[in-house]
């Protein structure tokens, strides 16, 4: 479905496709799909930590998308803030009607497994911990993590997504990093 080397390309040069899009264009809305896909499932993965749930809200947020997309607004943000907070808000939506710890992996193979297990694993393993790490963190802290270091974006679009100012995205920050390590620490002592 959704490579995660897929290559990413930031969001300022979508505004032709968004205004077509808006006027019910489904081959813009197609291409911008395509642009964003990734960056949304991968977003959401991490929220629920479920290959396939990630899945399926990936496509209920593009769904949704298209049903506004003619209630949207060009306003100078990129149009994948706008998208990932449709994605936020399934997954917190998702998240809450669970109301249990989601799975961090599903044990999916992949090339580097079959080339090199023992640091493949290793690999994994550092990962599993870390995502448990970001799964114990409160909400909000956690989607700061998730959006500034997975998803790579600047502190204007994180706050425009969690609909805060930029000083407390940086505050939400400096206490989600020190949570983090403790979490890290109290998972395995040997960080």
């Amino acid at each position: 479905m959704v490579g995660a080397n897929s290559a990413v390309p930031r969001a300022n040069d979508d505004t032709p496709l968004v205004y077509r899009a808006i006027q019910k264009d489904q081959e813009a809305f197609g291409e911008l799909y395509d642009r964003h896909v990734v960056r949304v499932y991968r977003h959401i993965y991490y929220m629920v930590g479920n290959a396939a749930e990630a899945e399926d809200l990936t496509a209920q947020t593009f769904l949704r998308a298209w049903e506004a997309i003619p209630r949207y607004q060009v306003r100078g943000a990129p149009f994948v803030s706008w998208l990932l907070r449709i994605a936020h808000n399934l997954g917190v939506s998702h998240l809450r009607s669970k109301r249990e710890s989601s799975q961090l992996h599903d044990g999916i193979v992949d090339e580097k497994m079959r080339i090199d297990p023992e640091s493949s694993y290793m690999q994994t393993a550092d990962e599993d911990l870390v995502r448990e790490a970001i799964l114990r963190l409160r909400e909000e802290q956690r989607q700061v993590i998730i959006l500034r270091f997975i998803e790579d974006l600047d502190y204007k679009e994180v706050a425009e997504i969690i609909g805060k100012s930029v000083a407390a995205i940086r505050v939400i920050q400096h206490r989600a990093l020190n949570s983090l390590r403790k979490q890290m620490k109290l998972l395995d002592p040997a960080v």
